[in-house]
């Protein structure tokens, strides 16, 4: 048995990582396993390559053409070989550094005794749950809420479509008082969130849920929320900017990211419509985290 290795080189560091975002993102079907990394050739050129692993068939036109509806531009030139039935998943958590995002260190498992120890230091191993700081919305979401802690207090703080629960746990470690929930609609990424908050020691402190949106009993309870972070899509974003709304108490904060450079402008009127205020826009790799607070 074997899977496809699929190969996107480019010498362009945003745009490796907007392709990588992609593929892992908004096309169909995701790769069991995905790497991004720098290749240097003797004279020192760094070329950005991206390797994806599937395990179902899938050509390099068709992944091509894929790509090509989602992407600015010409469409990356994709080549493809076979390789060997091998745990990809594990092989490409191995090739995955640590990332320093904002006050945080982001690591996995193979890196844990080589990183420094304390409340910034976050454990998340690669794995089935969207979520690891490599990808440039988790990065910007990280990035967002190191700033917006070191100059606000939060007490009720709500991660919608938490993944992996990395931006809770970051949230945690900055707001030792805080009253947080994790939430996402898909039960798996619950169960990994969970995990994640036990090896962080953060099981007593994050609730975490299933749940669709904000049509939850228990998310209705506690609110309204001082920071709301919600790293989905821009499509929902729209159509729950009026739940969000009602969610965030005045003066709250909200993180939004997920969202494509050019959705960007639709995100940020849907909310300026509901009584938000745009605090800070970062554009990294192709994608938009958004700042705003409530007036």
């Amino acid at each position: 048995m074997t899977q496809q290795k699929f190969v996107i080189e480019t010498p362009d560091r945003d745009r490796a990582h907007t392709i990588a975002g992609a593929m892992q993102d908004l096309v169909e079907p995701t790769p069991a396993a995905l790497t991004l990394f720098e290749q240097p050739d003797a004279a020192g050129t760094v070329t950005w390559r991206i390797e994806a692993y599937y395990g179902e068939p899938l050509t390099s036109a068709d992944l091509d053409a894929r790509l090509a509806t989602v992407l600015d531009g010409a469409p990356p030139h994709v080549t493809a070989e076979d390789v060997p039935d091998l745990n990809w998943v594990a092989i490409s958590q191995a090739a995955l550094p640590p990332v320093h995002a904002g006050r945080y260190t982001i690591h996995g498992t193979h890196d844990k005794g080589r990183v420094p120890h304390g409340p910034n230091s976050i454990l998340i191993d690669a794995g089935e749950a969207f979520g690891t700081a490599h990808h440039a919305t988790t990065y910007g979401c990280l990035e967002a809420i190191s700033r917006v802690t070191r100059s606000a207090r939060f007490a009720n703080v709500l991660d919608l479509g938490c993944g992996s629960g990395v931006l809770a746990i970051a949230v945690a470690r900055a707001m030792p008082n805080a009253r947080i929930i994790a939430t996402d609609l898909d039960p798996q990424s619950v169960r990994v969130a969970a995990a994640n908050m036990r090896d962080n020691g953060m099981a007593s402190r994050i609730a975490v849920r299933t749940a669709s949106g904000l049509d939850d009993p228990e998310l209705r309870r506690r609110a309204p929320y001082d920071l709301l972070i919600a790293n989905i899509l821009a499509g929902p974003l729209i159509s729950l900017s009026g739940d969000i709304a009602r969610a965030v108490a005045p003066g709250g904060t909200l993180v939004l990211s997920g969202i494509l450079v050019p959705q960007a402008p639709q995100v940020i009127a849907a909310y300026k419509a509901k009584g938000f205020t745009l605090r800070t826009h970062d554009r990294i790799a192709g994608w938009s985290t958004l700042v705003m607070v409530r007036r």
